[in-house]
């Protein structure tokens, strides 16, 4: 199966949600260097239902010239979990997308195995959930902000089920943000 790799911003606390709360610490050149290096090393996009209805409208109009990540987001193969989100809805929103239906361990393995790169996630929290709790996370790289929210959706939130991870690397930026990339132990 190709690797999937997940790319999550969160904070201190674990809250993942509408992270528009990172604008407020800038974006550290180093960081795009880094999350640039997980897109390279990716042929495919894997996204939730709701992170591809906001990546969408923000990525299908930006070009090379406007951010340098738009040819990964808007050329590569794209596949959207969801039971509501049928092929051709997902193709009229953003080129080079498909629905893969409701979560299916098996239909999100298939879809991996198409490539021989890894498989980018960014965001799309509950699918997440589910590929950590099914074993199908090949690397976590967790960008985590030195703020608490204190409300908010959490990445692991209470009744989550026990793992443990293996740190592979971890990076200060200037901006005060730690990037932790964790693989299974």
């Amino acid at each position: 199966m190709g690797a999937i790799a997940v790319h999550e911003f969160v904070s201190l606390d674990g809250v993942f949600e509408d992270p528009s709360w990172t604008f407020d610490f800038g974006f550290d050149p180093a960081m795009g260097e880094d999350i640039g290096r997980l897109t390279r090393e990716s042929d495919a996009i894997l996204l939730g239902r709701r992170t591809f209805e906001m990546f969408a409208p923000a990525w299908s109009t930006r070009t090379a010239e406007d951010d340098p990540g738009a040819p990964f987001f808007n050329d590569s193969p794209k596949a959207v979990v969801s039971s509501t989100l049928d092929d051709e809805t997902a193709e009229r929103t953003w080129r080079n997308s498909r629905s893969l239906g409701g979560y299916d361990v098996a239909r999100i393995r298939e879809f991996a195995d198409g490539f021989s790169g890894g498989v980018y996630i960014s965001g799309s929290g509950s699918l997440v959930r589910r590929l950590l709790g099914d074993g199908l996370i090949g690397s976590l790289h967790l960008f985590v902000y030195p703020l608490v929210r204190g409300t908010g959706a959490r990445l692991f939130p209470e009744g989550s089920p026990p793992a443990t991870l293996r740190l592979r690397q971890h990076d200060a930026y200037d901006n005060g943000v730690l990037h932790l990339h964790y693989t299974a132990a």
